[in-house]
Protein backbone atom coordinates (compact mmCIF):
# COMPACT_ATOMS: atom_id res chain seq x y z
CA UNK A 1 0.00 0.00 0.00
CA UNK A 2 2.66 2.07 0.32
CA UNK A 3 4.55 2.05 -3.03
CA UNK A 4 0.81 2.56 -4.77
CA UNK A 5 0.94 5.52 -2.58
CA UNK A 6 3.95 6.63 -3.17
CA UNK A 7 3.75 5.96 -7.01
CA UNK A 8 0.50 8.10 -7.11
CA UNK A 9 2.30 11.12 -5.35
CA UNK A 10 5.00 11.12 -7.45
CA UNK A 11 2.30 10.56 -10.92
CA UNK A 12 0.72 13.86 -9.44
CA UNK A 13 3.26 15.82 -8.74
CA UNK A 14 4.73 15.36 -11.82
CA UNK A 15 1.60 16.07 -13.86
CA UNK A 16 -0.13 18.27 -11.58
CA UNK A 17 1.86 21.53 -13.23
CA UNK A 18 -0.02 21.15 -16.94
CA UNK A 19 -0.69 24.29 -18.42
CA UNK A 20 0.64 27.76 -18.82
CA UNK A 21 -1.27 29.70 -16.11
CA UNK A 22 -0.95 29.38 -12.51
CA UNK A 23 -5.34 28.88 -12.99
CA UNK A 24 -4.69 26.10 -15.60
CA UNK A 25 -1.82 24.32 -13.22
CA UNK A 26 -3.92 24.39 -10.27
CA UNK A 27 -7.35 23.08 -12.39
CA UNK A 28 -5.37 20.29 -14.11
CA UNK A 29 -3.65 19.73 -10.81
CA UNK A 30 -6.92 19.31 -8.53
CA UNK A 31 -8.19 17.12 -11.45
CA UNK A 32 -5.27 14.70 -11.87
CA UNK A 33 -5.14 14.77 -8.21
CA UNK A 34 -8.76 14.01 -7.27
CA UNK A 35 -8.47 11.08 -9.81
CA UNK A 36 -5.45 9.60 -8.20
CA UNK A 37 -6.87 10.14 -4.86
CA UNK A 38 -10.41 8.60 -5.67
CA UNK A 39 -8.32 5.75 -6.85
CA UNK A 40 -5.72 5.69 -4.26
CA UNK A 41 -8.53 6.64 -1.70
CA UNK A 42 -11.17 3.49 -2.74
CA UNK A 43 -8.02 0.58 -2.78
CA UNK A 44 -7.86 2.20 1.34
CA UNK A 45 -11.80 2.00 1.38
CA UNK A 46 -12.50 5.88 1.49
CA UNK A 47 -12.43 6.69 -2.20
CA UNK A 48 -14.34 10.29 -1.11
CA UNK A 49 -11.61 11.18 1.34
CA UNK A 50 -8.72 10.27 -1.23
CA UNK A 51 -10.19 12.32 -3.66
CA UNK A 52 -10.51 15.32 -1.58
CA UNK A 53 -7.10 14.56 -0.46
CA UNK A 54 -5.65 14.21 -3.77
CA UNK A 55 -7.55 17.31 -5.04
CA UNK A 56 -6.05 19.82 -2.68
CA UNK A 57 -3.17 18.46 -2.93
CA UNK A 58 -2.41 18.50 -6.69
CA UNK A 59 -4.25 21.55 -7.18
CA UNK A 60 -1.96 23.02 -4.44
CA UNK A 61 0.70 21.80 -6.23
CA UNK A 62 -0.23 23.26 -10.07
CA UNK A 63 -0.78 26.17 -8.30
CA UNK A 64 2.32 26.18 -6.80
CA UNK A 65 4.60 25.82 -9.73
CA UNK A 66 5.85 27.71 -12.45
CA UNK A 67 5.49 26.70 -16.36
CA UNK A 68 9.41 26.85 -16.56
CA UNK A 69 9.38 23.55 -13.94
CA UNK A 70 7.25 21.80 -15.87
CA UNK A 71 4.95 22.63 -18.87
CA UNK A 72 3.64 19.49 -20.85
CA UNK A 73 1.91 21.75 -23.77
CA UNK A 74 5.09 22.01 -25.60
Amino acid sequence: MKTLFAIASLSLLTLASCGRSTGERALSGGAIGGGVGLLGGALAGAPLEGALIGGAVGAGTGALTSPRQINLNR
